[in-house]
C-alpha cells in the first residue's frame, strides 16, 4: 500500500468513527455530545433534511439547537459511508487540509445523502463542514414506476399517444397544481423534476418557440462554462456536444427535451397577473395566449423561473431621447453585420457587453466599450477552476452532492483562493487593460466572478478575446463618467468633443426578480418576499429554491448546474406540500 492508499485507508476509518458517534448521539438524543464533536466554529448547512429549509448552523452551540428542535420530528437514523459512492480521501478544500466523505442516512420523511469535513482540532479529527441533503420523500421517488403507469401504448379505434398527449397539453378541463413560468434551463429543471414526481405542471413563456431565450440572443452567444457541468435532470448531453455550447445548440436541446420528457409546455403565452386566494389557498393567474386571447387558470403553486435576466435594466441616461442612432439592449440584439462601416457605441463592460462589441468588431464596425464600474475579468479557461469538482474523476452525482456542500464561509474563503490565483495566470492582459485605462475590480472582498453572479447576477467578464482587443486598440475604450450627455449624432464628451455613433447598445444588465413579481403580482406581495437573489444574513440565496413569505409563490434561477442540483430540492417541497407531508 502505497502512502496515499494508507492515507485514505484512514480517513475511511475516521469518517466511519465519527458518523459512528454521530449517530450514538442522536440516537440517544443528546444534542449537546453531537455538537461537542464539531470544532467550535463548525458550519452545518442543511438541506431540508432536518429543518425543511435551506439554512446553515454556525457554531457548536446554534449546531445543538437546531439539532435539539428538530430530531424528535426527524429521526435521523443509520449514518453510514455508502460503497457505491466515492470513498473518504484527504483533499483539499479552501485552502485547508481535510478529510471529505460522502455519507447516507434516513429520517423519518426519506433517505438522505451528505457530506462531512474533517480537520484536526486538539489531537482529535472534529468536523469542520457538515451538510445534510433530503435527496426524496419515501414512496415519491422521482419516475417511481413511470413505465407501469403509462401501460401500453398501443390503441385501436381510440386515442393514441400523440392524441393522450395533446389532451394532456391543452387543460381543456382542468388546471395545472403548478404554473412555472419561463421556459429556459430553469423552467425546464423544475418542470421535469415535478413531472418526474407526478406533479401537474404547465411551463408557459412569452417566445414563440421553446429555446428561444436562447436561440434570439446575438449572434455568437456560447455557454462560458464546460459542457461537463451543464446537463439538464434526466438526460445528460449527448458525447457529441462541444466542450462550449452555442446558443442554438442549446435551443434546440431545450426543445427536444420538453419532448422527450413530455413537458406540459404553451409558448407565446406570457403571464398578465395574478392574485392569490388565501381561503382557497391557490393562485389567479391570467394569462395571455397566442392570438390575445386570456386564460385564467388556478394552479396552487406559481413558480417564476424568469431567471437572473428576466426585466432588462435601462438606466437614465442624460439625452438619450435626443440620440438619432439605433439603441438596443443587449439582450435583444442581433444581427451585427448591419453594422459594417458604421459607429457602436456599447454601454457596459460585462460579459454581454464584451461579447457584442467583438462581435460588432469582428463584422467590421468601428466600436467603443463604454464602461461604467470596474469589472472584474479572467480568462475563460481560469475560469473554470471554480467547477474544478467535476474534473476530479469522481462520479457525476458526488459532484453534484458536493456542489452544495460549501457553507457560505467557505465558499468565499475558496473564491479568494481562486480569484488570486486567477489574477496571477492572467497578469499579463489585467495589466495590459489597466494601462488602456481599463478600471479592473475583483469583488467586494477579492471573491471574484461567482460570488459577483450571486450577488449581483453580473459584473464581470471571460475573456474570449475582447480584453486582447482593446488593449490591442482594435475596441476603443471610453469611462462613463467622461460622458456629459447623449446628443443628436452620439455623445458629448465633458472635455467638449463629440463622439459620433450608430448605434448604441444598452448591456446594462436585468433587474431583480422582486422587480417581475412587483410587475406582474403587484406591491404587497413583492414587499412582503423582498429581495430575490444575493444572500441574506445566514449565507443562502435570498427566496431561492425554498418557501417564501408568500404562500405557493417560488424562485428559481442560476447557471444549468444551479437549476438542475437545486430543481430537486424545490420539488421535494411541493411534492411534499401536495401530500400533506409539509404545512
Amino acid at each position: 500500500m502505497n502512502i496515499a492508499e494508507c492515507k485514505n485507508a484512514t480517513a475511511l476509518a475516521e469518517a466511519q468513527s465519527w458518523l459512528a458517534n454521530f449517530n450514538d448521539a442522536l440516537q440517544a438524543q443528546d444534542a449537546k455530545a453531537a455538537a461537542a464533536l464539531f470544532i467550535d466554529d463548525g458550519l452545518w448547512r442543511d438541506v431540508l433534511a432536518f429543518t425543511w429549509n435551506l439554512q446553515t448552523q454556525y457554531g457548536r452551540a446554534e449546531i445543538e439547537r437546531v439539532l435539539r428542535e428538530t430530531l424528535a420530528r426527524t429521526k435521523p437514523v443509520h449514518f453510514h459511508i455508502p460503497a457505491k459512492r466515492t470513498p473518504p480521501r484527504w483533499v483539499s478544500r479552501a485552502g485547508s487540509d481535510t478529510i471529505e466523505a460522502i455519507f447516507e442516512f434516513e429520517t423519518a420523511v426519506g433517505p438522505c445523502h451528505g457530506t462531512l469535513r474533517l480537520v484536526p482540532d486538539g489531537g482529535t479529527l472534529r468536523a469542520w463542514t457538515f451538510v445534510t441533503n433530503l435527496q426524496e420523500l419515501r414512496g415519491h421517488a422521482e419516475w417511481k414506476n413511470a413505465r407501469a403507469v403509462v401501460g401500453d401504448t398501443r390503441t385501436f379505434g381510440g386515442e393514441n399517444w400523440l392524441d393522450r398527449l395533446n389532451r394532456q397539453r391543452a387543460y381543456d378541463d382542468h388546471d395545472p397544481a403548478v404554473v412555472v413560468v419561463g421556459g429556459g434551463q430553469a423552467g425546464l429543471s423544475i418542470a421535469a423534476r415535478l413531472h418526474a414526481l407526478g406533479v401537474d405542471t404547465l411551463i408557459v413563456d412569452r417566445h414563440e418557440r421553446i429555446g428561444d431565450n436562447w436561440r434570439k440572443r446575438y449572434h455568437s452567444l456560447t455557454l462560458h462554462n464546460e459542457v461537463f457541468v451543464n446537463h439538464l435532470p434526466t438526460i445528460p448531453f449527448p458525447p457529441s456536444f462541444p466542450i462550449y455550447i452555442p446558443k442554438d445548440k442549446l435551443a434546440n436541446w431545450f426543445e427536444s427535451y420538453v419532448e422527450s420528457i413530455e413537458l406540459n409546455f404553451w409558448t407565446g403565452t406570457a403571464l398578465e397577473s395574478g392574485s392569490y386566494d388565501a381561503a382557497q389557498q391557490r393562485w389567479n393567474v391570467t394569462l395571455r395566449l397566442k392570438g390575445g386571447s386570456t386564460r385564467v387558470m388556478h394552479p396552487r403553486h406559481l413558480i417564476f423561473a424568469t431567471g437572473v435576466s428576466s426585466i432588462p435594466y435601462v438606466p437614465q441616461l442624460p439625452g438619450l431621447e435626443d440620440f438619432k442612432g439605433a439603441v438596443s439592449h443587449s439582450g435583444s440584439f442581433a444581427n451585427a453585420d448591419h453594422w459594417r462601416g458604421k459607429k457602436a457605441l456599447v454601454l457596459g463592460s460585462g460579459t454581454s457587453g464584451h461579447d457584442v462589441a467583438q462581435e460588432l468588431q469582428a463584422n467590421g464596425a468601428d466600436v467603443t466599450l463604454v464602461q461604467r464600474s470596474p469589472t472584474y475579468v479572467v480568462s475563460l479557461k481560469e475560469a473554470q477552476s471554480v467547477y474544478a469538482i467535476y474534473q476530479e474523476g469522481i462520479p457525476f452525482e458526488d459532484c453534484d452532492l458536493l456542489a452544495t456542500s460549501m457553507p457560505y464561509p467557505v465558499l468565499q474563503r475558496s473564491y479568494q483562493i481562486s480569484t488570486a490565483r486567477g489574477r496571477e495566470v492572467d497578469k499579463a492582459i489585467l495589466e495590459g487593460l489597466a494601462a488602456k485605462g481599463f478600471k479592473l475590480y475583483f469583488g467586494e472582498d477579492e471573491t471574484g466572478f461567482q460570488m459577483m453572479y450571486l450577488r449581483r447576477g453580473g459584473g464581470y467578464y471571460f475573456n474570449v478575446g475582447c480584453s486582447d482587443l482593446i488593449v490591442a486598440g482594435k475596441i476603443g475604450l471610453m469611462q462613463f463618467d467622461e460622458i456629459e450627455c447623449f446628443a443628436t449624432e452620439g455623445v458629448s464628451l465633458k472635455v467638449g468633443s463629440v463622439v459620433p455613433a450608430d448605434l448604441l447598445v444598452l448591456a446594462t444588465g436585468y433587474k431583480n426578480q422582486q422587480d417581475t413579481v412587483r410587475a406582474y403580482l403587484g406591491d404587497a406581495i413583492a414587499d412582503a418576499i423582498g429581495p430575490v437573489w444575493d444572500f441574506d444574513e445566514g449565507g443562502e440565496l435570498n427566496n431561492m429554491w425554498k418557501r417564501t413569505a408568500q404562500p405557493g409563490l417560488w424562485f428559481t434561477a442560476g447557471s444549468l448546474a444551479q437549476c438542475r442540483i437545486f430543481s430537486r430540492y424545490l420539488a421535494i417541497q411541493i411534492k411534499a406540500l401536495e401530500e400533506g407531508l409539509l404545512s
